[in-house]
């Protein structure tokens, strides 16, 4: 071979005398980054092999690493999904080229296992643009020849004293963005809204959030389902049905993927890959719940303030008021105290879910899926032992004696009953962002005596100062209750029973607070049903409904649907004026 001093010992440009296998690694951390972009590095990387006489293959042969959206800072070459492959396989290559050093590695210690790898297996590493521009050869055939793994770990130190001082202006630059006003740093926003840039009323630099109009129609259904008794599981199968993407699968197609899905779950039972994430009681709630619908920006999960304790601004189009979030935020406080937190089953799994009850140990009764015998019938059954918890008697009862006895029972107490509609007038009650910043302020002094330096101690100080000037001004902002206003909306139960699903159904005998609770069974109860082991209570908001509606009835001597029983008489307690 050839050789040509380059004035570096250890980084001769070599030519080879034969052609040697070469592999080709592209890697790129951002893969909107056009300056690095994997065709740059491949240009490179072609004509620094025609020039060493090094052959990388082609068509199903080609040898190439191509690993894009991948970090050197945080992911060793072994690591990497596609070089990892060629690294195990050594015995199908001779010379490893890279684009620049840094497209290599960022961390010296990667780079001193790089070298001992290479001197053992005996391989030649080739940056195409080296130190100062020009191609380096690092040639590790020669074990006894130590200068060449010395000058790629000094290299490897430059690098990765570089990758630090990146690191270290970026995190500082975005701690400067983050306390602008409407100033976005990096990062996917908050469902709802969607990187422009910056409107010239604003400052015409860099970039802001706006409302994304897609995403704010969702959001706004969402709330009105929700505030209409829509149960969560109902509206996760209704965005569903519709189509509806969810917040992840939205931001891709923001971004121009032409894919939905990716990878979900982790543990005991591994991961998969779906082609289009679903909505879930969790995703409902992080998105209806984060304090960026208030157009606030947010950092590791707190508001980031000002010296004042105010939040900064995000966008100067906030999808929510302060009243408006707090009325959603109530509603998930009460789902969570009334039980709405726990997992519901599909209504074709579950018509009574939290209606039925077992009348020993109180648990819910489940539906049992269908029995292997087309002969025999769907039950419900205690959830004692699907639960691990101790039932001295669990029952079982036939479900579609159950469920027929429950609608005829519900139709006749409250069927005829007007149902009511409530408007709410939001109100603001400063207890809620008081208790917030509260939890904030405990949080923080936590880290009390953890600065080792002045600068750390000065902001330590600053902020603990800005959350305590922001309760003051809390404490002093009167409450204003909220109003509520009940209209009839013209038609009674039984005609929404008539409409609904079983899902609506369900929903309607919970917040009606019906509860039936099943005994165990006689002895031929299998026959027909027998009513003794039913129990039934009303513990909701109709309960004084229903009482004076079953003694105006008993009192007009008015059967079960409404018409006078035989034998009956109506009284009328006062006289009626008729106008002449």
């Amino acid at each position: 071979m050839d050789n040509a001093s380059s004035g570096l010992p250890g980084t001769e440009r070599t030519v080879f005398a034969r052609p040697l296998r070469g592999v080709r690694a592209i890697r790129l951390s951002v893969l909107t980054d056009e300056t690095t972009s994997p065709e740059r590095q491949r240009d490179s990387c072609d004509a620094a092999a025609a020039q060493l006489n090094i052959d990388f293959g082609e068509g199903e042969n080609l040898r190439e690493a191509v690993d894009l959206a991948v970090s050197a800072s945080k992911t060793a070459p072994w690591q990497r999904p596609e070089l990892g492959e060629w690294l195990a396989r050594p015995d199908e290559w001779d010379v490893l080229v890279w684009w620049r050093f840094d497209r290599a590695v960022r961390s010296q210690g990667d780079m001193h296992e790089l070298a001992t790898w290479a001197a053992i297996h005996g391989k030649i590493i080739v940056f195409a643009e080296g130190v100062g521009g020009g191609m380096q050869t690092f040639d590790f055939r020669d074990p006894l020849n130590p200068v060449t793994r010395m000058m790629l770990n000094q290299f490897a130190f430059a690098a990765e004293m570089e990758a630090w001082s990146i690191k270290e202006r970026v995190t500082g630059a975005h701690a400067a963005l983050r306390n602008m006003n409407y100033r976005h740093a990096t990062g996917t926003p908050a469902y709802g809204y969607k990187i422009v840039p910056m409107p010239a009323e604003l400052g015409g630099v860099g970039k802001t959030l706006v409302q994304d109009e897609s995403a704010v129609k969702v959001l706004l259904r969402i709330i009105k389902d929700l505030l209409d008794g829509v149960t969560i599981q109902k509206l996760c199968e209704d965005l569903a049905a519709e189509g509806v993407l969810t917040p992840r699968d939205h931001w891709a197609q923001l971004k121009g993927k032409a894919t939905t899905g990716g990878k979900v779950g982790a543990g005991r039972k591994g991961s998969k890959v779906v082609d289009k994430f679903r909505w879930t009681r969790h995703s409902v709630r992080r998105i209806l719940t984060t304090p960026a619908l208030l157009g606030w920006k947010m950092h590791r999960g707190n508001p980031v303030r000002n010296a004042q304790g105010e939040p900064i601004m995000a966008t100067a189009e906030p999808i929510l008021t302060r009243e408006e979030f707090d009325v959603i935020g109530k509603l998930f406080d009460e789902k969570r105290a009334t039980g709405g937190n726990q997992p519901e089953a599909p209504s074709d799994a579950s018509k009574l879910l939290h209606v039925a009850l077992c009348n020993t140990c109180e648990a819910p009764m489940y539906k049992q899926g269908r029995a292997r015998s087309v002969n025999q019938a769907d039950t419900y059954r205690c959830s004692s032992s699907a639960n691990h918890t101790p039932c001295a008697a669990p029952t079982t009862i036939r479900a579609d004696w159950l469920e027929e006895w429950v609608e005829a029972r519900f139709l006749d107490l409250a069927g005829r009953i007007p149902v009511m509609k409530t408007l709410i007038t939001p109100g603001y009650d400063p207890q809620r962002e008081l208790d917030a910043v509260t939890a904030e302020y405990e949080t923080h002094q936590e880290l009390k005596g953890e600065q080792r330096s002045r600068a750390a101690l000065k902001a330590w100080e600053q902020r603990l100062a800005a959350l305590d000037n922001r309760m003051v001004e809390l404490e002093a902002t009167p409450a204003r209750p909220e109003k509520r206003e009940r209209f009839d909306t013209g038609q009674t139960i039984a005609d929404v029973w008539t409409d609904a699903d079983d899902e609506t159904r369900r929903g309607l005998l919970v917040e009606a607070g019906f509860r039936v609770r099943v005994g165990k069974a006689r002895p031929g109860g299998w026959r027909r049903l027998d009513e003794t082991r039913l129990h039934l209570s009303v513990v909701g908001e109709l309960d004084p409904a229903i009482e004076s509606w079953m003694g105006l009835r008993d009192e007009l001597g008015m059967g079960p649907d409404g018409k006078a029983v035989a034998g009956s008489r109506m009284r009328i307690g006062s006289a009626v004026g008729l106008a002449a």
